[in-house]
């Protein structure tokens, strides 16, 4: 604990959407040690407290991308900045993110500058890619290190997607059996598992339904047939970009799954997303399947609020868009007082301008753990570098060359 959390801070006056009800005015947040002391309205304000005035300022929780790359990629062309995926092969369920995830990376201030505090950090490539972590966008130290097991289905290159699907089901399987017989195996008095024990083992909690499985689908037909096969197995199933899931929305809801989407995604981009469209979101929330709204992205997580915005376009309310990026994400990822403002929860929160979907709003302060973050980024230093320039001197600094 820092000596800034250790302050207790008083923002009183501000339009407070705790996301736990109704929106109240003229309200007061007390926080302390990186936590929520209280939320209301005419709250006594401790003698030693930090007054903060919010001005009739919007305040909410911390936005939450529940899908990135954020940390793992600096620049998508340079191979050695970008550790999405494993390298190891087609199954890497050993593969965690949290072992690449580059906290000092230059893409995170600028997103957390504009609202958004935490991310999944989810790796890619193959049919197993390992292990997703969460962050806080305020330090190095995971969330959760390991949120959850991360696959794709799906039409492929090489091979059909009915391969590919048995393939997710045998490994599964051979978990399970690995976990009933490891004394057996590690004798090796055990038949031979086409899979390593290091994959067996990371396996193995997804297949007790002990830890979620996130699954990268987008064609209808594959979504029925993951959802089935995980209510089968009792499996803590998210399906992840899920293009065509609203076909299948009272399937989803009857089986207790997630669903994480994109809403710009609106169109067909290959032969596994022809049946997309905007409105997806609005039909899944329709048919009571949670939903969270993500960029999909590294360098545009930023235009989180952006995305939920286009939601309400096509159907969603305010609220729900909101609740898409804020309280949603918290619940499917099980992130422990995250996404809400009340007492005992993380004091992560946003002090806004205006509307947080409406375009001209801005970020007026950022609280991470309660503690208040910095603006300064690089895009803000290059800004500020070459704002103003010289007339009279060229790229190369001498002033009698020619322009």
């Amino acid at each position: 604990m820092t000596l800034l959390m250790a302050l207790t801070i008083a923002l009183v006056g501000g339009e407070i959407h705790t996301m736990d009800g109704a929106p109240m005015t003229q309200g007061t947040i007390l926080i302390k040690n990186g936590q929520i002391l209280a939320v209301g309205q005419d709250l006594v304000i401790p003698a030693d407290a930090d007054v903060v005035q919010l001005d009739g300022a919007i305040v909410t929780p911390g936005l939450i991308d529940a899908w990135t790359q954020l940390g793992l990629v600096e620049i998508s062309g340079v191979d050695a900045s970008n550790d999405t995926r494993s390298g190891l092969g087609d199954l890497s369920a050993f593969h965690r993110v949290v072992d690449s995830f580059n906290a000092d990376s230059s893409l995170i201030p600028i997103q957390r500058v504009h609202g958004v505090t935490t991310v999944l950090v989810a790796p890619s490539g193959g049919l197993v890619s390992g292990a997703a972590a969460v962050f806080d966008l305020g330090g190095p130290v995971p969330i959760s290190p390991d949120v959850g097991l991360v696959v794709g289905l799906g039409g492929q290159r090489d091979g059909s997607r009915g391969s590919r699907f048995w393939r997710l089901r045998a490994l599964f399987e051979e978990a399970l059996n690995y976990g009933k017989n490891k004394m057996l195996f590690e004798r090796n008095q055990y038949r031979n598992l086409f899979a390593s024990r290091l994959n067996l083992e990371a396996v193995l909690p997804v297949a007790q339904g002990k830890k979620r499985l996130f699954v990268r689908v987008n064609r209808r037909a594959d979504i029925r047939a993951v959802v089935d096969w995980a209510v089968l197995n009792q499996i803590k199933l998210v399906l992840v970009g899920a293009r065509e899931a609203w076909l299948e929305a009272a399937r989803i809801a009857e089986a207790g799954a997630s669903v994480i989407l994109d809403p710009t995604a609106n169109a067909p981009s290959n032969f596994d997303s022809i049946q997309s469209r905007a409105d997806a979101a609005k039909l899944l929330l329709d048919a009571g399947v949670p939903v969270a709204i993500s960029t999909f992205s590294a360098h545009n997580v930023r235009k989180l609020r952006q995305w939920a915005g286009n939601a309400v376009r096509v159907g969603l309310t305010q609220r729900q868009a909101l609740e898409a990026i804020t309280r949603r994400p918290s619940e499917i990822l099980g992130l422990d007082g995250h996404g809400l403002l009340r007492k005992g929860a993380v004091a992560n929160f946003v002090v806004w301008s205006g509307d947080p979907l409406e375009f001209e709003s801005t970020v007026k302060a950022v609280y991470i753990r309660g503690v208040h973050q910095t603006k300064l980024h690089r895009q803000r230093v290059l800004f500020e570098r070459y704002r103003k320039l010289n007339p009279s001197s060229s790229h190369n600094g001498s002033e009698d060359a020619q322009p």
